[in-house]
């Protein structure tokens, strides 16, 4: 069994194979992120979009901000409440989805691996913006440590997982993380990654598309592709990052059997209201629930 280090947070983000056992999963750290339980009205009341928002548990004026004055009226600074009314539920996303208690921990060995910087096909000197995608990806950090409050949620349905953050940060980091994302289909458009036994993993990275909301965004298709036991197996993963003044959100979704994109896209554009409506001092909507 192989055990990520201690300073790691661990998750599962896929199934196991019938074939055997492809996971493993370790406790989590849980000092820089919460997981998000139940309905979104739980731990707030609804607030009308007033002068009045700023009294809200979901949100308190932001200062230090060079936005205009109707900017500063709407604008607040996401409070722990606030991210935990910012997260989606079953009703957003809809299909088979069930919403999980313990995505904090999900964790998938597919992505433990150090890149071979010899078989790197684009610059050698990509080896550790490729590595940092890696490790990024297992530890959920695509954006660093977030700065403020944070609250994570995960859904799962057959051998796909969703995984969904929003987190306050640093407003430089922020930008610098972004920016960061967008060169990886570039540096890291295919390179192999060895494990602990000296298997080999194929990872590919491309450019997504996602949804024209918020004030910035990225997306990132990554395929690894190695082996369980004797048997190959291929994990894509959908990643989305919608960036709201100095937050953000963000959805990792996929899983052995393929991605699920108009979940991503859902999951995304239900995401941004949330944290636009909680920004402003409002309640996000409750959604009517599965259809037929």
């Amino acid at each position: 069994m192989h055990r990520r280090p201690p300073s790691r947070p661990a998750r599962v983000l896929v199934s196991a194979l019938a074939v055997g056992t492809l996971l493993t999963c370790a406790a989590c750290s849980g000092e820089s992120r919460s997981e998000g339980g139940g309905g979104r009205g739980d731990s707030a009341a609804d607030v009308a979009a007033s002068p009045l928002a700023a009294e809200s548990p979901l949100a308190s004026p932001r200062g230090g901000r060079s936005a205009s004055p109707r900017a500063e009226k709407s604008a607040g600074v996401l409070t722990p409440a606030g991210a935990k009314a910012a997260l989606i539920t079953e009703a957003d996303i809809e299909d088979n989805w069930t919403q999980v208690k313990d995505a904090a921990s999900w964790g998938d060995t597919l992505l433990i691996g150090k890149v071979d910087v010899a078989a790197l096909l684009t610059a050698k000197t990509n080896a550790a913006d490729c590595q940092k995608l890696l490790d990024a990806l297992y530890d959920d950090t695509l954006l660093g440590k977030p700065s403020g409050a944070s609250a994570l949620t995960g859904f799962e349905q057959s051998e796909s997982r969703l995984l969904y953050q929003v987190a306050a940060y640093d407003r430089a980091g922020l930008g610098a993380s972004l920016n960061w994302l967008k060169t990886l289909p570039v540096k890291c458009d295919q390179f192999t990654a060895t494990d602990s036994k000296g298997g080999h993993r194929t990872v590919q990275v491309i450019e997504d598309p996602v949804p024209s909301v918020g004030d910035a965004r990225q997306g990132l298709q990554v395929t690894v592709t190695g082996t369980s036991g004797t048997q190959p197996v291929t994990l894509t993963l959908q990643l989305a990052v919608v960036r709201v003044g100095t937050d953000a959100i963000t959805v990792t979704s996929g899983g052995l059997g393929g991605t699920e994109t108009d979940t991503t896209k859902a999951a995304v554009q239900q995401g941004t209201a949330n944290l636009k409506d909680v920004l402003a001092g409002r309640t996000p909507a409750a959604q009517p629930g599965h259809l037929d």
